[in-house]
């Protein structure tokens, strides 16, 4: 992961863009991984950790109908998270992931390892679905590292 956040912090200072991030299930994994980077901070501006939902309300911009319809592991909160972070932190672009990472808190339509990543950038903002399959640590770096490599194919492709 260390070359990947690199190849993201190079990518953000060439093209004269900004990151951050908003957190839930990965607890600031996202965020470590790009400040493990010397000289991030010229281009990462920071992170909130929303794992309550209150946070992800009250802070971020979530609307309380939406966890409520969807519930907090979904690709409109995800989205919504996502924006939000790009609002609240005044970046070009914007990483959040709302997820179950287990042991518990599975449903009968949402299973352990269910995380929907968001991306909120100058073009708008999209999501994906994730389904990973390992321990809680393990579902937290998978969803980590596929949030930052998601970072990384769109500075490519712009």
């Amino acid at each position: 992961m260390e070359q990947i956040a690199q190849e993201i912090i190079d990518m953000l200072r060439e093209k004269g863009l900004t990151l951050g991030a908003v957190e839930s299930a990965t607890g600031g994994l996202i965020s470590s991984m790009i400040t493990a980077v010397p000289g991030s901070s010229d281009v990462y501006m920071g992170s909130v950790t929303s794992y309550n939902n209150d946070v992800k309300v009250r802070v971020v911009g979530v609307k309380a109908a939406a966890i409520k319809k969807y519930g907090a592991v979904s690709a409109s909160v995800a989205r919504q998270m996502a924006a939000g972070g790009k609002k609240l932190l005044g970046v070009d672009i914007c990483v959040a992931d709302t997820g179950i990472a287990g042991p518990g808190g599975a449903t009968a339509t949402k299973p352990v390892g269910l995380f929907y990543l968001g991306l909120a950038t100058p073009d708008g903002v999209r999501t994906k679905k994730y389904i990973f399959r390992g321990t809680r640590e393990e579902n937290q770096r998978k969803a980590a590292s596929t949030a930052l490599r998601w970072v990384r194919e769109y500075l490519r492709d712009i």
